[in-house]
């Protein structure tokens, strides 16, 4: 399995990224040194992908996959390819309060953790509809993992498209999310130019 292994704060830093849209407090020090160079347009569609792609953890054949899915379905194709990326269960997982980060949240899909409608789900790219429950599964409640993650998440806001009940870790996605209430600083029409040249 392929896995990033580029230091986060690098990242963000390269990206131009806050990093706590991951979930992380840390903040970093250093000023980027490329401050005066021009951008192609090219190099600011590519930027904007990149984004895409680091903030929801997918690598270029799924988020390539995810983009022609979004070519098909109806409406507009950059709204229709966030709303996907916003309703894979580990980002689901990471919207609850189940998990710090979106890495944790994958890590906790993938050691089986999770239940989806009563049943084990252990694919992190797995696409959740509206009306699914989730919950994380009962033998796991109670370690003292998910003690320290909610008291870290405890204050975060839950988005309206979600219901978390985060006494039993249970939520329920009342409606797939439209554009205007996903909080990612990604501009996703740039994605589509890119991949539509």
């Amino acid at each position: 399995m392929a896995v990033n292994r580029v230091p986060v704060l690098k990242r963000c830093r390269s990206l131009g990224l806050d990093p706590i849209y991951l979930g992380i407090d840390k903040k970093s020090t250093r000023e980027l040194k490329r401050a005066n160079r021009k951008v192609s347009e090219y190099g600011l569609q590519l930027r904007e992908k990149q984004k895409a792609k680091f903030i929801y953890g997918v690598l270029e054949k799924p988020f390539h996959n995810y983009y022609e899915k979004a070519e098909r379905m109806p409406g507009m194709t950059g709204t229709n390819l966030m709303t996907i990326l916003e309703s894979r269960l580990d980002n689901v997982i990471f919207r609850l309060g189940f998990a710090r980060t979106r890495q944790e949240a994958r890590q906790i899909v993938d050691h089986k953790h999770v239940l989806v409608n009563g049943k084990q789900v252990n694919i992190p790219s797995y696409l959740v509809k509206a009306g699914d429950t989730i919950e994380i599964k009962e033998k796991v409640k109670s370690m003292q993992r998910y003690k320290d993650i909610l008291e870290v998440t405890g204050g975060r806001l839950v988005p309206e498209w979600l219901e978390s009940d985060q006494e039993n870790l249970k939520g329920v996605v009342k409606e797939l999310p439209s554009r205007e209430v996903i909080d990612v600083p990604v501009n996703e029409m740039l994605i589509v130019e890119l991949y539509s040249k």
